[in-house]
């Protein structure tokens, strides 16, 4: 049996608008499709950084990771640099993950209009 390493996971979504309720949503949703793409266990989950554009302020997005049970990772949030022509409404998230997958098996996961951002990574 191979022994897990440490990986990082990334992923990111973006907001129809800047609200709690919509900040959670997309956040929750992208956390799902991260360990469901990657056959990620809660458990091998060791932490998380968040970013959102500056336009995002409602809340969180460790807030609404707490709601679906990460409640017990290390969780960050931090602002995105205000580069101009950046994607507007955007959460970024830096998961980092025991995992036996090679490098090039991680699942990156891009959601709504941030689909294009890096389609250079596998999806």
């Amino acid at each position: 049996m191979t022994s897990p390493l440490v990986r990082a996971l990334r992923g990111a979504t973006t907001c129809a608008r800047d609200s709690v309720d919509e900040i959670t949503e997309v956040t929750q949703e992208l956390l799902s499709a991260m360990l469901a793409r990657n056959d990620i266990d809660h458990d091998d989950v060791i932490s998380a950084i968040f970013t959102t554009s500056p336009d995002l302020t409602s809340t969180f997005p460790a807030t609404a990771a707490r709601g679906i049970g990460f409640g017990d990772v290390p969780l960050i949030c931090a602002s995105e640099i205000d580069v101009p022509g950046a994607m507007a409404r955007t959460v970024r998230v830096m998961m980092h993950v025991y995992t036996t997958r090679a490098r090039d098996e991680m699942r990156h996961v891009y959601l709504r209009d941030a689909q294009g951002l890096r389609d250079d990574l596998p999806g």
